[in-house]
């Protein structure tokens, strides 16, 4: 009997999956895709090398595997259990070492040469000849051309990154769930200065173990509300360190796995010709190499340093204006709380007013609609899908004529079994020749339902879902003929700029009335607080930027100069970078490279292109004044830029595909003018 885990259907019958079948369903795929991929070259060699042999045959070679090992991880993410997480763990290095050993098949590899030198691979079509261009490049990166005893040694290094990253991931998850604070109802004062919905979302979490008064926790939408409206400071002080310091030591620590992982990325690297990590990584991306990320960074750092300095001021400035010019200098845990203040004084922009008029499924409409206006999709509710939990229901895209585009989930409250953080997943790509659809999902971790059943965001939460959903859209939009090239298997600096596009929508009046009512009235948005919101975008801008900086420039260090034998303890030498771009003394328990999986939680993930989100938010800033031209929506923009853009994958060269749509190269003056930081410059 097939396990469900292998059903090859669009509909994935989540319910269905059971952690007993992870190992053979896994291992059954494993199996077929080298056995497709074993026979490529011997095929090649008696019958000729042409496309269908070659590179057609290896596009999808490993698909039933890339399906399965992606419903698999997706289970461990966000419904893992303790039969699940061994299941996972268990095959997790076999399927990262069975990628890894495809370009190191010789005979694969001498087919894939052969072919490169024929008539037909001259005369390919451009999404042909880039495909066969980049499969080379690809090839010769990850060892093709090594020899047998360093082949060897890149398998080793390949399956120890894959078990020590996917401990990070799990420790990460076991030590955010390990942590809460019981406060009963004599104790309850101690949340003076939290909204009604926060206070709510105690209780239930208190409720939800059977105790009485409130409980805290990790999550996100409790500890943001916490460090941001909470009176009492000692409580802020109690959660922010709990955060920062979440697999720092204890049973869950991470700090002996981050050296770990560093010195088998960089043996990697070496291994395969390039300086460090940093080179390997940025060798096909937009940036180049190492230095030329850490060049970009260190330019915004310079344009971003004076505003970040005058913000520092202005927000200490602020808190001795209304407590006394004897007031302490801020701490890491008081500066979301003034700066919330502080933005309500200057703008009259009240984040919890702004939450009421953003219940999750006005939010959700309102995308949709901007979506049918914008590129001319439908979606429709799908309650007949099945869903690994009761949070995860169902959709379809349909095209204007109906055609079937994809189908897709959304998970958006955090709960135990699942990460933290907002994500996409591709589970399945489909050929616009097959007449599939598209299978996606979308995961994040807002604010969960009240009493009444619905959820109101915070905006920022808001900015997080249409995020996810350009990702999605950059998936399910896809036309490009060969899998290798579709949806969102682009270069990791280009693929932001779909999702962070979207973003920009949300400071519009038109998509603000589509998107918010008061979850009571259905009463629009007031004109007052859509100024104050738009007024208020660029606060404290050099702040935020340059607190992304640090990051960005934290990972190119760790994986460009890092060297344990001269700097020491790794935690300490993070926090380094980190404290220059925080306006308050990191204390010494702080140690986020700890908790940080877009950098540690697989085996390449975000390592060495943290940067990206800044890159990709140049790109992004410069091409919303083309997609939405005097901020409005516009139709033909939108066919545009899904023809241009989100349906062509990596069919084309990033930057040619964004000189297609703006009609130039990429420029930094639409992001410094919508940061406020064009006098820094």
């Amino acid at each position: 009997m097939q396990s469900p885990l292998a059903a090859d259907t669009p509909e994935i019958p989540w319910p269905a999956l059971r952690a007993e079948d992870v190992e053979p369903t896994v291992r059954a795929a494993i199996a077929e895709a080298a056995a497709r991929v074993a026979a490529i070259g011997p095929d090649a060699a008696a019958h000729g090398p042409t496309w269908a042999r070659t590179l057609g045959a290896l596009d999808q070679a490993t698909r039933r595997l890339d399906e399965v090992s992606n419903i698999v991880h997706h289970i461990e993410n966000v419904a893992t259990s303790p039969e699940w997480r061994a299941a996972y763990n268990a095959v997790q290095a076999d399927i990262a070492a069975f990628s890894a050993e495809i370009p190191l098949n010789d005979a694969l590899w001498a087919a894939i040469q052969a072919f490169a030198a024929t008539p037909e691979a001259a005369a390919l079509d451009p999404e042909r000849a880039r495909l066969l261009s980049r499969t080379q490049a690809d090839f010769r990166k990850h060892g093709a051309d090594l020899p047998p005893e360093g082949k060897a040694e890149l398998m080793a290094l390949t399956r120890a990154l894959a078990e020590k990253t996917s401990k990070f991931a799990q420790n990460v998850l076991d030590a955010t769930n390990a942590w809460t604070l019981y406060l009963p109802p004599g104790d309850l004062h101690r949340l003076t200065g939290l909204p009604e919905s926060a206070l709510e979302q105690a209780r239930v979490a208190a409720t939800q173990r059977g105790l009485e008064g409130a409980v805290l926790t990790l999550q996100m939408p409790c500890y943001l509300a916490v460090l941001t409206y909470a009176d009492d400071a000692s409580l802020r002080e109690m959660l922010y360190r709990a955060y920062a310091g979440r697999a720092v030591e204890g049973p869950w620590s991470n700090a002996a796995l981050v050296v770990e992982i560093l010195a088998l990325r960089r043996a990697q690297a070496t291994l395969l010709g390039f300086k460090d990590f940093a080179d390997f990584v940025t060798s096909d991306r937009m940036a180049g190499s190492g230095a030329r990320a850490a060049g970009f960074v260190s330019d915004l750092q310079r344009r971003a340093r004076p505003a970040f300095e005058a913000e520092a001021a202005a927000l200490q400035a602020y808190r001795c204006e209304v407590e006394g010019e004897a007031a302490p200098p801020c701490q890491p845990w008081d500066l979301a709380y003034y700066a919330e203040k502080l933005q309500k004084a200057r703008y009259a922009l009240d984040d919890e007013a702004l939450r009421p008029y953003l219940p999750l499924d006005r939010v959700l409409s309102g995308l949709f609609a901007l979506l049918e206006r914008l590129y001319g999709v439908r979606v429709e509710p799908r309650p007949d899908l099945p869903r690994w939990h009761d949070d995860a229901p169902g959709y379809a895209l349909r095209d204007a004529d109906g055609a079937l585009l994809g189908l897709f989930h959304t998970d958006l409250h955090p709960r135990a079994s699942k990460r933290g953080g907002a994500w996409m997943v591709p589970l399945r790509t489909a050929l616009p020749t097959e007449g599939a659809p598209h299978v996606g999902l979308v995961c994040g971790n807002m604010t969960p339902p009240g009493a009444d059943g619905r959820a109101c965001l915070r905006f920022s939460e808001a900015e997080t879902l249409f995020h996810e959903f350009g990702h999605l859209l950059h998936h399910l939009l896809s036309r490009v003929s060969v899998r290798g090239l579709a949806g969102t298997n682009v270069a990791w600096d280009f693929v932001e700029l779909p999702s962070q596009i979207h973003e920009n929508f949300l400071y519009t009046r038109e998509v603000l009335d589509l998107c918010t009512g008061h979850v009571e009235t259905g009463a629009p948005l007031p004109e007052a607080l859509v100024e104050a919101l738009i007024r208020a975008r660029a606060f404290r801008q050099g702040t935020a930027t340059m607190r992304q900086l640090a990051f960005a420039e934290m990972d190119l260090a760790l994986h460009r100069d890092y060297d344990p034998s001269v700097h020491g303890d790794v935690l300490a030498f993070a926090r380094g970078y980190l404290q220059r771009a925080s306006p308050a003394p990191l204390p010494e328990g702080a140690n986020t490279v700890a908790s940080f999986t877009h950098l540690f939680a697989g085996p390449v993930a975000y390592a060495s292109g943290y940067y990206s989100y800044k890159w990709a938010e140049v790109l992004e800033a410069d091409a919303f004044e083309t997609l939405a031209p005097g901020q409005r929506v516009s139709p033909e923009a939108g066919q545009r830029f899904r023809a241009l853009v989100l349906s062509r994958g990596d069919a084309d060269a990033p930057a040619a595909l964004f000189e297609a749509f703006v009609g130039r190269a990429p420029s930094l003056d639409a992001l410094l003018r919508r940061a406020g930081l064009t006098a820094a410059a």
